[in-house]
């Protein structure tokens, strides 16, 4: 007799994933400073604590908020009590108004749109709840999140059909690639039901272009299906061109066709650090999806101490607006020691303004051009070098030797170290395969290619490569 569930018994959750087995590796022997300084450094994780202190020091400023009182009164009782799953008001109004700030209040919310969810993940399945059934399918842009696998398809029975996007145009979404994964979904007698995109982008670590969200809502309208923005990232914007949200573009075309088709995720895991914290929100115009959502989150709710603590904290709007602009500068400069760091390993990336990782060009140290030479890189990398970073075909990057990483969730000692480590294996690599003058010449051609990329991403121009 078969004791377990289909899913309990299943292997679809992706947990085989080398994205998830890096951390496992790490686990076993996480890199310490000072009791096991040999040991792995993680940069498989996209955490930002760079900004700690500015967390800490308005709580230490406000007790009240911190020790659940109100004008100096306990409130324990009152938030220990059921609450609602609509959320607290005062927490949904101060999440907004934090969203509509960090697009520069070009765009604004309404609470009422809002649904609270226990994290951007329990945000994304909701809204594939909400929007398709089993054997349905969202087209994702590759190379995409290796959790989306899980996020998306585990528990919903919801199928992915990837946009192919290459390095040729720095990995923008076309309307060729587009229509090829929509035709590639109709041979697999699969139902669109929409697309979600991640902008800024993990793991590219770029903005989506205002070209890009056009063509995306040009689509949606006339395949008459959904669009998901995941705007978690939206904060870290570090450097130009600036972060564009689809809602700007929406309210810019002036077209309530499809304002019901578009929906917006966002967390606070990213742009405030506080992944533990669980906050995430569905942002819709349809009332159908609010309402829906809404009775699906309580089986995900946010609690209402931590609803209570950051309605306080996201309310002070002096406080909000250091914030944001402290976080930038730092992830600008931390991005920056990355890039360098890489380049002085001889190593090049994808040029990025935003996020907590880099999209790394590692294809010249490949034996191969294959996805096994890929995995034996990795290997080289996580157990030699002691280094866990994201191979690009756990991204589902069709080219390899792509790797994402991170550089937001440790001090600068680590980095410093991990590039060392680093710079190490790429010249024994070199030493080892005989630094040729032709070897020479290959890689200056490959990153004068990289360059050119970089070049056409920042002139503007009407379809010409731009970074997302």
């Amino acid at each position: 007799m078969r004791l377990l569930s289909e899913k309990a018994a299943c292997n679809t959750h992706g947990q085989d994933s080398s994205y998830f087995l890096g951390w496992q590796e790490y686990e076993n022997n996480p890199y310490d400073e000072i009791r096991n300084p040999k040991g792995i450094i993680q940069m498989g994780l996209a955490e930002n604590q760079l900004s700690f202190d500015l967390l800490e020091s308005w709580l230490a400023k406000n007790p009240d908020a911190a020790g659940f009182k109100r004008n100096g009164q306990s409130i324990f009782r009152e938030l220990a009590l059921f609450q609602d799953y609509h959320g607290l008001p005062a927490f949904k109004k101060a999440l907004v108004e934090f969203m509509s700030e960090i697009r520069g209040n070009k765009v604004t919310f309404d609470p009422n749109h809002l649904v609270l969810n226990a994290g951007a993940t329990s945000a994304n399945e909701t809204l594939m709840f909400c929007l398709a059934d089993p054997g349905e399918a969202f087209l994702l842009p590759t190379p995409y999140y290796p959790g989306f696998d899980r996020d998306l398809k585990w528990r919903t029975g919801v199928e992915i059909v990837p946009i192919q996007c290459t390095s040729s145009n720095g990995f923008q979404i076309t309307e060729d690639a587009l229509e090829k994964a929509y035709q590639d979904a109709q041979n697999r007698n699969l139902r669109v039901k929409g697309v979600l995109v991640t902008n800024p982008s993990n793991p590219l670590g770029t903005t989506t272009t205002p070209n890009e969200l056009n063509l995306l809502l040009n689509f949606i309208e006339a395949k008459e299906i959904h669009l998901i923005s995941d705007e978690i990232y939206s904060g870290t914007c570090f450097s130009s061109p600036g972060f564009v949200s689809v809602m700007e573009i929406l309210k810019e075309r002036k077209n309530d066709n499809i304002r019901n088709q578009v929906h917006v995720v966002y967390s606070l895991s990213k742009d405030l650090g506080l992944p533990g914290f669980r906050i995430g929100a569905i942002y819709s115009n349809d009332e159908m999806v609010v309402a829906a959502a809404t009775k699906m989150s309580s089986f995900g709710l946010v609690s209402s101490q931590t609803q209570y603590l950051l309605s306080a904290m996201l309310s002070d709007k002096k406080f909000t607006k250091k914030y944001i602009s402290e976080n930038q500068k730092r992830l600008k400069k931390r991005h920056e020691r990355l890039v360098s760091g890489l380049q002085k390993a001889g190593i090049s990336c994808l040029k990025s303004n935003a996020g907590l990782f880099c999209w790394v060009d590692m294809r010249h140290l490949l034996k191969s051009n294959t996805f096994e030479a890929e995995m034996e890189l990795w290997k080289k990398i996580v157990y030699d070098v002691k280094l866990n970073i994201s191979p690009g075909s756990s991204c589902h990057c069709t080219e390899p030797g792509w790797f994402r990483v991170c550089f937001a969730n440790m001090s600068e000692e680590t980095l410093e170290l991990a590039m060392q480590r680093l710079k190490a294996f790429v010249a024994e690599f070199n030493r080892s395969n005989g630094n040729t003058q032709s070897n020479t010449s290959k890689n200056s051609r490959r990153k004068s290619i990289t360059k050119w990329v970089f070049r056409l991403s920042f002139d503007g121009g009407d379809r010409e490569p731009e970074e997302r």
